[in-house]
């Protein structure tokens, strides 16, 4: 999305929609879409524009990925592994859940903070870790951490260099290219270990 449309967007769902954005994606199956990190870091950058709040923005927006990945745990602890064997359709795949099971396994719980920072895989990381039935203490613990780490973390970022760099919104859409490859590049390559470790078990 360029910068402009996304700025316009921001600014006319305001916080209601920025909460329902981040809780959405991160743990409600139909949000993988949502564009995240990207998202975030515009909050951020608009706040310091004084468009929203920071002291308001950073909470929310962490008190909505709390939220949004307790709802994805719950999602999985009570649908179980049926969801499994739920057909692909317009808003879900099976190869996403497959990807976040996979990351999961090769992570553990650690995986619940990692995942923030990955497209589709921080949305269905909860779930998965409802499936499995992790101990809703732990997953809380980690679902905080990540929470700080991506929802306040990447938004205090976009407003930090909005205050310290002048005419950065100048440069916004090539930051958000930037910021949508490097979120890209680990589920490229945990998708190519996974494509190495199937051939090699052929």
């Amino acid at each position: 999305m360029h910068y402009f449309d996304l700025v316009s967007l921001l600014q006319l769902v305001g916080y209601p929609g920025l909460f329902t954005a981040v809780f959405l994606e991160s743990g409600v199956f139909f949000g993988f879409f949502l564009p995240g990190a990207s998202m975030l870091f515009t909050a951020g950058l608009l706040a310091s524009q004084g468009i929203f709040n920071i002291w308001i923005l950073i909470p929310l927006l962490t008190l909505a990925a709390i939220l949004g990945d307790s709802a994805g745990y719950w999602f999985g602890a009570r649908v179980g592994v049926k969801f499994f064997e739920r057909k692909d359709s317009r808003f879900f795949r099976q190869e996403y859940l497959e990807r976040a099971r996979d990351f999961y396994q090769h992570h553990g719980v650690l995986a619940i903070v990692l995942a923030r920072f990955l497209p589709i895989i921080r949305t269905f990381a909860p779930i998965v870790a409802g499936i499995v039935q992790m101990r809703y203490r732990t997953f809380f613990m980690y679902n905080v951490m990540g929470a700080l780490l991506w929802g306040a973390g990447v938004t205090f970022i976009g407003y930090y260099l909005g205050e310290k760099v002048p005419g950065i919104e100048k440069y916004l859409t090539p930051i958000i290219l930037l910021i949508i490859l490097a979120t890209c590049i680990p589920v490229v390559r945990e998708y190519l270990r996974q494509n190495k470790k199937a051939n090699a078990s052929v």
